[in-house]
């Protein structure tokens, strides 16, 4: 997974899965700067309300 991928596809979509910050939070060490910038407004969609945490369990 690519966190600029992921930034894109929660900001088009307004959502944003469980295991998709579970995947941040495990590679929060290895981010850039940019990344960690990525991540931060990722955070403030969410505060928000811009962004949803999906929590439906997979299929």
């Amino acid at each position: 997974m690519n966190i600029g991928l992921l930034f894109l596809k929660v900001n088009t979509i307004g959502v944003i899965t469980l295991s998709e910050l579970d995947w941040i939070t495990n590679n929060q060490s290895e981010f850039s700067r940019l990344d960690m910038s990525l991540v931060i407004k990722i955070g403030r969609l969410m505060d928000s309300g811009a962004v949803e945490i999906d929590s439906r369990l997979p299929i």
